[in-house]
């Protein structure tokens, strides 16, 4: 089994600020990528658990949602392991985008 991906998000929003655009946002932010299909999201509390298929693979991880961060952990399979690091810029690209202030 190969190491998780991991991405590391700060912000300043509080816990309860940031579940809330998350739980708002990941739906859409999904739908915008035509090659990602989500098979499940469950939030227990602050931690989202997820499983999705992308080109074919199946992925899954959980989102963990802290006071000043949000944690992303995913194991991906080997064919998509190729594309972790554009995967992992594109998350937290996103990620700034949905938690970023808002005036």
């Amino acid at each position: 089994m190969s190491a998780p991906l991991v991405v590391s998000i700060p912000h300043s929003l509080g816990r309860e600020e940031a579940t809330r655009r998350l739980k708002a946002g990941l739906s859409r932010a999904a739908a915008s990528i035509p090659v990602l299909k989500v098979d499940e999201e469950r939030w227990e509390e602050s931690r989202m658990i997820f499983r999705l298929r992308a080109l074919g693979q199946a992925a899954s991880g959980h989102l963990d949602v802290a006071d000043d961060h949000v944690r992303l952990e995913v194991t991906l399979p080997w064919l998509l392991q190729r594309f972790a690091e554009a995967a992992q810029v594109a998350i937290r690209n996103r990620g700034h985008l949905l938690l970023g202030k808002r005036s």
